[in-house]
């Protein structure tokens, strides 16, 4: 079995500020602090001798192939990606950006969700890709708007409560 995997989806190239100069920290740290680190230890692993029974070569050697994997990674994405920072003309609208909250039409739960790009996405602070299949379906609808979702339950009505920019 070879290691070929069938390339990923095209992710939208939209960031916004904050995640562009988390993305950009991110590289600067790893290239500049934890490789050299991991370098050094996985050169004094190596200076111990056999390397087919030593853990800690191993394990340098794996770390520092996920560091320059990131950062390979990084270094293509950064420079491709197109910071969004501007409040687009009709702020009742949802576009990439807004902190939407919602209501599920059949339930009344409300939840609160942020359309960010899809290298920052965080589910704990409810910021959403603008390529999921929600953010997708609520993209240019305006306040008291409904529409429907395919999600993993199933399709569901949801309301546009309120829409806001920072």
């Amino acid at each position: 079995m070879g290691r070929w995997r069938p390339p990923q989806e095209k992710s939208t190239a939209l960031i916004t500020r904050e995640g562009h100069d988390r993305l950009k920290a991110e590289l600067d740290e790893l290239w500049r602090v934890k490789r050299p680190e991991v370098v050094k230890a996985l050169a004094a692993a190596a200076a111990e001798g056999d390397r087919s029974e030593n853990a800690e070569y191993t394990y340098r050697k794996k770390q520092l192939g996920e560091i320059d994997r990131r950062v390979r990674y990084l270094s293509k994405r950064v420079p491709a990606l197109r910071v969004v920072d501007t409040v687009p003309s009709d702020p009742d609208a949802v576009f990439f950006g807004a902190r939407v909250e919602i209501e599920n039409v059949a339930t009344g739960d409300t939840q609160r969700y942020r359309i960010v790009g899809p290298d920052e996405t965080d589910a704990k602070t409810g910021a959403i890709s603008i390529d999921s299949p929600l953010a997708r379906a609520m993209l240019k609808k305006r306040l008291d708007d409904e529409f429907e979702a395919m999600l993993p339950g199933g399709a569901t009505r949801f309301a546009i409560i309120d829409v806001a920019y920072e």
